[in-house]
């Protein structure tokens, strides 16, 4: 983590949570820095570097997506979506993350922002398999879905 405070956040609000059905354990590290090997040396797949990975929402100093970190939910808060892209479209791409038998929750287009979305699912672990598997889904071909935990309910 950038941050020490992000690293907290991490730890309360993962630590426990359950993942593909297991449970998850998150502690802190008895390092202070991760050493990634040098260019060209084996690492042996335990390290890697997401500092410049389009995934990493944090990288930027001071954005405000520090300010909406939020602990897990069955509400998912759904960003950077194209206007041609339909709720219809949203709601299967979601239900083929969802356990058989499982159905979307409720969904809802911010009324000022068509742009973003609220989508809740059954559990919040059908949430956190969810946004795992839909960040950076392609939603057009220049955009891809944001999806983050929401504060917000429907």
């Amino acid at each position: 983590m950038a941050e020490p405070q992000q690293a907290s956040l991490a730890l309360t609000y993962l630590g426990k949570l359950k993942l593909f059905g297991k449970q998850m354990r998150v502690t802190s590290s008895k390092h202070g820095l991760v050493q990634l090997p040098k260019e060209g040396q084996p690492d042996s797949g335990l390290t890697k570097d997401y500092s410049n990975s389009p995934l990493h929402r944090f990288k930027k100093p001071g954005s405000k997506n520090y300010s909406n970190i939020y602990p897990p939910s069955a509400t998912l808060h759904l960003s950077n979506i194209p206007t041609s892209v339909s709720e219809e479209y949203i709601r299967e791409a979601f239900s083929e993350t969802l356990p058989q038998g499982s159905a979307i929750v409720n969904f809802k287009f911010f009324p000022k922002d068509r742009k973003m979305a609220l989508i809740q699912l059954p559990s919040i672990e059908d949430a956190v398999v969810a946004l795992v598997k839909m960040h950076n889904f392609q939603l057009g071909e220049s955009s891809h879905l944001r999806v983050s935990f929401s504060k917000s309910s429907i």
